[in-house]
């Protein structure tokens, strides 16, 4: 967060939910109209990297050289990520995934979840591994290049972080109408596993919030661990069920942590001389 700066987090998120929800409504209008050809795809794309377009466009149009530079150092500096941080970087979605599906066991859940997953959950003209990366990308880009640190300006971490998971989880919300998508598919199958879906995007928002945090505000880090998020729910055969036992397993984990880390959470000393 650069203190020189007046952050304009209404704005920005104004236009990031304008922007991707035209673009994604769209989107899903052609999706059930020409599927075949996968024409809603050039309207979906381009709504997935919105947060970083407008992200950068506020960046360098902000005439603050301190903003900038910022901004391309947690971008390119390798350096920043913590090798303190690497076991809970690396460990904390795949153990979450397990223990999820070892709690199912008790609730009549297969053990075959343990096995390899034979494709992903979802299906589009776009390769599935390149739409991981793509939204871990585009996505961290965005949200940590500009939007948490806007919310960040203006209130201490816990709240940011809240107010932010919030805000992610609603900014998926067009995809439920999306034929094909990961989120339509759920919908259709029972409800209460697209609730599930938005829900379980809260305490994961505060879990990247906090390991980009811990990481010097690494956008390397952020997007990295994004994606161990995004393979971690494709890689074995674990069922929708499983998955609301794991939203009740991250909430866990997030609270952990803030408890863990309760001083940096509530601190409010970023705040100092950072209103105009």
């Amino acid at each position: 967060m650069i203190s020189n700066y007046k952050y304009k987090p209404i704005f920005y998120f104004s236009m990031t939910f304008l922007v991707t929800y035209a673009l994604w409504f769209a989107g899903a209008y052609v999706s059930f109209q020409d599927d075949k050809n996968g024409l809603y795809t050039l309207l979906m794309l381009p709504g997935l990297m919105t947060p970083f377009l407008i992200s950068l466009v506020m960046v360098f149009a902000s005439k603050n050289s301190d903003l900038k530079k910022d901004f391309v150092n947690r971008l390119i500096n390798p350096r920043l990520i913590q090798p303190k941080m690497l076991p809970a970087f690396v460990l904390i979605m795949p153990l979450s995934v397990l223990s999820s599906i070892f709690l199912s066991l008790l609730f009549g859940g297969s053990i075959s979840q343990f096995q390899l997953a034979e494709g992903f959950s979802f299906s589009g003209f776009v390769p599935a591994l390149s739409i991981l990366v793509l939204a871990a990308g585009f996505e961290e880009l965005g949200w940590r290049g500009y939007a948490f640190d806007s919310l960040q300006s203006r209130y201490n971490f816990f709240k940011a972080s809240i107010i932010f998971s919030i805000l992610w989880s609603l900014w998926h919300f067009p995809l439920i109408f999306v034929n094909n998508s990961y989120q339509y598919k759920i919908l259709h199958e029972n409800i209460w596993f697209a609730v599930n879906f938005f829900v379980s995007i809260i305490p994961m928002g505060v879990i990247i919030s906090w390991i980009c945090i811990k990481n010097r505000k690494s956008i390397i880090a952020a997007i990295l661990f994004h994606f161990i998020i995004n393979i971690s729910q494709e890689m074995l055969e674990m069922t929708q069920i499983t998955k609301c036992i794991e939203t009740v397993v991250l909430i866990v984990v997030a609270a952990v942590i803030i408890a863990i880390d309760k001083k940096m959470f509530f601190s409010k000393e970023h705040l100092t001389g950072s209103r105009n």
